[in-house]
């Protein structure tokens, strides 16, 4: 999905060509970062942890919202939805019925909180409470219902191929497959799967979980992906505002990094001064 170019602000007539914004369903942002709303350790350090990262995706758990659970409380009218677009996520559901009946909710609360024409939802189907792990089958099940109400479709997934060739034939408007399990802070492990995502998708592709540094940031860009979505790398941080603004660096950072083109690697040495009219 992503297009290769160059950015250069000195000379615009050597390097032409500037970064494309992230479009998602037709709509644009100039952020490539997501950043979720859970486990900050209040609301203060939330709203400056999201201003700081530079994001303009944040995504909600719509049943903890909808619930009050704990942490949760108020969250929604923390955040100005008149700045930040809403991902409401289907967290928590274990089938794919329960998803579909949590993402018609998501989408009603985006209208009552003055989002009218939201109709983006982050699809999770995890029926494992040990490992987070989403169910496959489920999630193409509720993609396909999802899709034929209209619904733009994010899905978060294993880092399957097929499984993402399948969403984005269904319509699914983006495909999130996980770099690690939710939260563990594991960085990419699924570097290669990854990779095929990026090259065959022609939606864009958005790692989602296992991120827990702005180098691991950085390298899941540098991969290719079109955009990231960190939640607990950053509210877990111990300054979660320090980290959401580095995350934001990084994202850019890799982006930048992958456009550029990295050198190819070698097995010998290659000096970086030539050797030809040196002094003897």
């Amino acid at each position: 999905m992503s297009s290769a170019s160059t950015l250069n602000p000195q000379s615009t007539e050597l390097f032409p060509f500037t970064d494309q914004s992230l479009v998602i369903a037709g709509r644009t942002f100039s952020s490539r970062l997501m950043t979720g709303t859970g486990k900050y350790p209040s609301l203060e350090v939330m709203q400056q942890s999201i201003v700081a990262s530079g994001c303009e995706i944040v995504t909600v758990a719509v049943r903890r919202v909808q619930t009050k659970a704990p942490g949760h409380e108020g969250l929604a009218e923390a955040i100005d939805w008149g700045k930040i677009w809403m991902l409401p996520n289907t967290a928590g559901c274990k089938t794919a019925e329960e998803a579909v009946r949590v993402a018609r909710l998501g989408r009603e609360m985006a209208k009552l909180l003055g989002q009218e024409d939201n109709n983006f939802i982050k699809l999770e189907v995890i029926p494992d409470a040990k490992y987070l792990l989403p169910d496959p089958i489920g999630t193409l099940e509720a993609a396909q219902q999802l899709v034929k109400e209209g619904f733009a479709v994010l899905p978060y997934i294993n880092a399957d191929p097929l499984l993402a060739r399948h969403l984005e034939d269904a319509g699914c408007v983006t495909v999130m497959p996980l770099g690690s399990p939710i939260g563990s802070g594991m960085g990419i492990r699924n570097i290669d799967n990854i990779r095929i995502i990026v090259e065959q998708a022609q939606i864009p592709v958005v790692v989602d979980a296992g991120i827990g540094t702005p180098s691991e940031a950085a390298a899941a860009m540098e991969l290719g992906a079109d955009a990231l979505l960190i939640n607990s790398a950053i509210a877990l941080a111990q300054n979660p505002v320090f980290m959401a603004e580095a995350m934001g660096q990084a994202t850019r950072a890799g982006r930048l990094a992958y456009l550029a083109g990295r050198i190819p690697c070698k097995a010998y040495a290659s000096a970086s001064s030539p050797l030809t009219g040196t002094i003897v």
